[in-house]
């Protein structure tokens, strides 16, 4: 691998051999195979492909550290697949288009990678396998992989322009004029753009005709008006597992308390589902039919407390709550003296409660962008531009977006190889 700054003046090839670039006016004129524009997940996987399929190829990126948004990627330990991967796990205007990369590149397939390097890694949840130590671990594997591929991976390179020229492309560089036999855009969507993300992906697409979806911030906390921003604050780091539910769709997983609303698994997740103005219905309790369970608790324990019952099922701090913003100014009373129109606004409250975000935290926040580049005019085998063959796309920058668990990686993975195998 040969990581240069972008005054390098000479390149290597995949035998490790090094040789002058040529210069046209004063501007160093590079010439590759592959041209990959972007060093993530699915950019670094497709370089290295190519790489090993016997292509001269070059990896750009404007950043100064390939594999950012890995590294910072399930709390610094990167979810890095999921055992249960299927199509039904992505969001795409062409369901359909996934179904091929994801089939010839499985979960199994990345785990025996990560293997071979010697890699450890733990399941935290059914099927979401991390980092046993660091996320570190999966950037030095790709970045190993391209090594051993002979790929030139160079960084802190700003693209100027993408062009057709003939039969092959024409990209002009902070490092100079680079013309290419085939270009992939593998430069990601728009979440989290301290970690340098941009639209760049999006332009080049428009720029060669290519239509582009809506995108918004997905995998996203959620934000609230008043006043329930300033009663969830007074529970920030409080969490339990919940159902949660909007436009038939449902998850169970934990929810988080936040300073701005609700976070947690549960809300990223329904958070891809979710459009302004949309309500989400909660259940706190999915495993009790509170109404039924109130009545034999008023039977069966009169005297119990219902702050006591409360307390027996949720944190003490949001049982406290509950009692502060539901049983206004009486004291808590015993079950016997509660009628069923009351015990029945209790279970409405604790197995359908309605809550209507006023937003989400945005793209600062965001683990990935839902919509992109249309798939309509992308081929679902190499991922090719159908009309410009020369020109690819791969990974977040495509209208496919996966749920939260691991999904997001493997489509970079899958989409990469596809990909660079096919170069």
């Amino acid at each position: 691998m040969y990581i240069k700054t972008p005054q390098a003046l000479c390149a290597g090839d995949s035998a490790g051999n090094w040789y002058p670039r040529r210069f046209i006016h004063g501007v160093p004129k590079m010439t590759f195979d592959v041209v990959v524009i972007g060093a993530g997940a699915a950019g670094l996987m497709c370089a290295a492909q190519a790489g090993y399929a016997g292509r001269r190829v070059l990896l750009l990126d404007h950043a100064n550290k390939a594999g950012k948004k890995i590294l910072m990627s399930g709390g610094g330990r990167c979810n890095f697949t999921n055992l249960a991967t299927t199509p039904q796990h992505f969001y795409s205007e062409n369901p359909y288009f996934s179904i091929s990369a994801l089939k010839r590149y499985r979960p199994e397939h990345f785990v025996e990678l990560i293997e071979r390097h010697g890699v450890e890694y733990v399941e935290k949840a059914p099927g979401q396998l991390f980092c046993a130590s660091s996320a570190k671990d999966v950037v030095r594997v790709l970045l190993t992989e391209c090594e051993w591929a002979g790929v030139e991976v160079r960084l802190k390179t700003q693209i100027e322009s993408v062009e057709r020229q003939g039969e092959g492309m024409r990209l002009m560089t902070s490092a100079g004029r680079i013309d290419a036999g085939v270009v992939v855009i593998a430069s990601g969507g728009l979440s989290i753009p301290t970690m340098g993300a941009t639209g760049f992906g999006y332009e080049i697409a428009r720029q060669f005709g290519l239509d582009v979806l809506p995108t918004r911030p997905a995998l996203v906390p959620f934000t609230l008006s008043e006043p329930w921003k300033s009663r969830f604050a007074e529970l920030s780091g409080v969490s339990l597992e919940v159902s949660v539910s909007c436009r038939e769709k449902q998850f169970r997983e934990p929810m988080l308390f936040t300073h701005r609303g609700v976070s947690g698994p549960v809300m990223l997740q329904i958070s891809s589902i979710w459009q302004p103005g949309d309500t989400l219905m909660l259940n706190l309790l999915p495993d009790e039919d509170v109404a039924t369970t109130l009545r034999e608790a008023r039977d069966t324990t009169p005297k119990r407390q219902l702050s006591t019952w409360l307390g027996e099922r949720f944190p003490k701090r949001l049982a406290q709550a509950l009692m502060a913003w539901y049983a206004s100014a009486q004291e808590s009373r015993p079950l016997a003296q509660y009628s069923n129109v009351e015990l029945d606004s209790w279970a409405a409250r604790l197995n359908a409660w309605a809550l209507k975000p006023s937003g989400t935290e945005g793209w600062r926040t965001a683990e990935v962008t839902l919509g992109g580049v249309d798939t309509a005019a992308i081929s679902s085998k190499d991922f090719s531009v159908k009309a410009l063959p020369q020109l690819r796309f791969i990974g977040e920058v495509l209208d496919v977006t996966g749920e939260l668990g691991g999904f997001n990686f493997q489509w970079a993975w899958a989409s990469g190889v596809a990909c660079g195998q096919a170069c």
